[in-house]
């Protein structure tokens, strides 16, 4: 499973007053991430970017039954539960912790925060929705607080569909999120500037 193998950046964790969790897609290292750093506004915050094992953060679809995608989607989450004890150790809020991710990590970075709602600092998922074939109301808990989350995504996408991208929002929403959802026409499974624009506008620079 998962183990803390943690790549880092910015402002050194004991010296930073906010910081950010970088979730890498399917296939990909940490320090790809890592790098969509420099094309945020996060000059001011300490940097981590965890690396899965074997490059995936769980083997199916984010919309298979999530059982299919366990234990290694459940081993995800208790990672992400350690590392923000690690961070709320080093002095550094809840509603100090960002989350960002792409793809198979956007959908963690998603994922991670809703079974655990609070006023976290914010949430930037670049292609991707809550996890599973359905969404189960049950396993999210808690309330945001207004906690400021920017989805972007592609319509169409080859990976993640627009309808649970919306259904992702609406849950958000309800749970008491702030969301500013974009799907952006034909934009193909990667990242734009003008995503980097609204989730600086929307997230990072509050």
């Amino acid at each position: 499973m998962h183990t803390k193998d943690i790549r880092t950046g910015g402002v050194e964790l004991e010296r930073a007053q906010r910081a950010l969790i970088l979730l890498h897609g399917r296939g990909a290292p940490a320090e790809d991430i890592l790098g969509l750093a420099s094309h945020l506004s996060v000059n001011d915050f300490a940097l981590l970017a965890p690396q899965a094992a074997n490059y995936t953060w769980y083997p199916y679809s984010f919309l298979a039954p999530v059982e299919q995608n366990e234990p290694w989607l459940s081993s995800a989450i208790e990672l992400l539960a350690k590392l923000v004890d690690d961070i709320n150790k080093a002095g550094i809020p809840d509603d100090r912790i960002y989350f960002t991710g792409f793809s198979q990590g956007a959908c963690v970075a998603l994922e991670f925060p809703t079974r655990n709602a609070r006023r976290w600092g914010g949430i930037a998922a670049f292609t991707g929705g809550l996890i599973g074939d359905s969404i189960d109301r049950d396993r999210y808990r808690g309330q945001f607080s207004q906690t400021p989350i920017f989805i972007g995504s592609s319509d169409p996408d080859m990976h993640v569909p627009v309808a649970r991208v919306q259904e992702s929002t609406a849950l958000l929403t309800e749970m008491g999120a702030n969301v500013r959802e974009v799907i952006y026409p034909d934009i193909g499974h990667t990242i734009i500037q003008e995503e980097l624009d609204e989730a600086n506008r929307w997230v990072f620079n509050q």
